[in-house]
C-alpha cells in the first residue's frame, strides 16, 4: 500500500506538484491540508525530521518549505540547520510555488478572487491618492512568491497591497 512521503500514513494519497517543476509528492490528506495552511494535529510535522532525508528531491523541497514555515519551533530550526540541499534543489525550494500562503491581518487564509477590506488608510505611491479604510477590494490576485503581498483594483488602478492591512470579507 502507498505511503505519504512526509508522515508515512497509508491510505488514499493526493499527488501534489512541487512548483515550478513538474515533480510531485504523494501526501495524505493531513499533510496536503497542512501544506495549504490548514491545522494539523500536534506533533504531526515531527515526521519532517525523517522525510527531509529522502532520496527524492521533491520530498526534500516540501520538507525544506515546511521546516522554514515552522522554524520558530526549536526542533524545526535544528532540522533545517542539518538539511543540506544541492544548490539547484535549494533554488527550487526557495522559488515558492503554490504552497505560499497568503493571510490577512487576522490570520484568515486568502485565495485568488476573494474580497478584502482595507483596515487602514493607505497612500498609493505613484497613484496620487489615498485608499481609504473600509474600501472593499474585490477579486484580489495573490503574488505567487510573496505571502505578504496581494494585488487588487482600487479607484480604477491595479495596486499591490500588503496583507497586514486587509481583512477578508
Amino acid at each position: 500500500m502507498a505511503q505519504c512521503d512526509i508522515c508515512g500514513a497509508e491510505g488514499a494519497l493526493i499527488d501534489v506538484v512541487m512548483q515550478p517543476r513538474t515533480e510531485s509528492v504523494q501526501l495524505c490528506e493531513t499533510c496536503a491540508g497542512g501544506l495549504k495552511g490548514e491545522a494539523v494535529p500536534d506533533g504531526h510535522w515531527q515526521a519532517l525530521t525523517t522525510s527531509m532525508w529522502s532520496v527524492s528531491d521533491a520530498v526534500k523541497v516540501v520538507s525544506w518549505r515546511l521546516l522554514n514555515r515552522l522554524k520558530e519551533e526549536g526542533w524545526a530550526a535544528d532540522a533545517l540547520d542539518m538539511l543540506y540541499l544541492e544548490p539547484e534543489v535549494e533554488e527550487w525550494a526557495k522559488s515558492g510555488g503554490p504552497d505560499v500562503i497568503h493571510r490577512d491581518s487576522l490570520g484568515a487564509v486568502l485565495s485568488a478572487g476573494d474580497t478584502v477590506v482595507l483596515i487602514k488608510d493607505l497612500p498609493v505611491k505613484g497613484g496620487g491618492f489615498t485608499a481609504k479604510r473600509g474600501t472593499a477590494v474585490r477579486g484580489i490576485s495573490l503574488v505567487p512568491d510573496n505571502a505578504g503581498h496581494i494585488e487588487g483594483r482600487v479607484e480604477g488602478q491595479r495596486i499591490v497591497i500588503l496583507t497586514e492591512f486587509v481583512k477578508k470579507r
